[in-house]
């Protein structure tokens, strides 16, 4: 086997680990691994990016669904109305630089680092429209289900704009605002990046857009064997903890972004 497709492997795992460790990252590691580890167009890796991320997604989030660590209702509206959003971001995204774009997005990714950080010491949520009766369900109400519908369309215009999955953005609304458990808001982020990645993959593909299917496949592969990974070191940390590990993972993506665009592109 060519030594890039051995690569395909090694990256897509990394790609693995950390959508099921924190449930994002996946098109943020992607498509740099597939373009500077890889040599593979700017184009063709977003395409490559979308496919690999979907699935790799889509498997961990079978898995959690079966292990009943999914809420299903509200990651399909989520879904659904960051779906509806993302078309406008992506039209909007088209009239701001791109070094704008990566510098705004990381200073937003700072700031939500920042929150992740420091909610993990509150042993309370505050109320809000969304609350949980005592067996951790969602009560459902109007004010409720239009706060996730306008925080979904919301991750879904950001997400169009910075041209990533957005499991960076979902997981931290999932958190506050459906005051959902963080290890649950990282499953459930697997099925909203899923529906999300393969919608826009298709368009993608019926765009007459081309990928290499070895890559992908390989790539895939190695998502796979890296979801198992990151799902068992998750599984290893309490909540606490894990809201720790994906802040310091939002400062990490912030920060390489910061010094690539002000730095090593000046």
């Amino acid at each position: 086997m060519p030594a890039d497709l051995y690569l395909a492997i090694i990256y897509g795992m990394i790609i693995g680990v950390s959508l099921g460790m924190t449930g994002g990252g996946g098109s943020i590691f992607a498509v740099p691994l597939l373009i500077y580890g890889l040599g593979v167009g700017v184009r063709e890796a977003i395409g490559i990016s979308l496919a690999a991320v979907g699935i790799t997604a889509l498997f961990g989030a079978v898995m959690r669904y079966r292990a009943g660590q999914i809420e299903l209702s509200t990651g399909m509206l989520f879904a659904v109305a960051g779906m509806v959003g993302a078309p406008a971001g992506t039209f909007l995204g088209g009239s701001i630089s791109e070094r704008t774009t990566l510098v705004v997005f990381a200073a937003l990714m700072l700031l939500l680092g920042a929150k992740m950080w420091s909610g993990s010491q509150k042993k309370t949520e505050v109320q809000g429209a969304c609350s949980r009766d005592l067996g951790g369900r969602l009560r459902w109400s109007s004010p409720c289900a239009l706060l996730l519908v306008m925080s979904g369309i919301c991750v879904g215009v950001l997400s169009g704009i910075f041209g990533v999955g957005g499991g960076f953005l979902i997981v931290p609304a999932l958190v506050f605002i459906s005051k959902m458990p963080v290890y649950q808001a990282i499953s459930t982020s697997l099925l909203v990046i899923t529906l999300t990645c393969l919608s826009r993959a298709m368009s993608y593909l019926l765009m007459g857009e081309e990928i290499q299917l070895s890559v992908t496949l390989y790539f895939i592969t190695g998502g796979i064997l890296g979801m198992f990974i990151g799902g068992y070191l998750a599984a290893r940390f309490s909540g606490v903890m894990m809201r720790r590990v994906f802040a310091v993972a939002m400062w990490g993506i912030a920060i390489l972004l910061l010094v690539d665009k002000l730095l090593l592109s000046s």
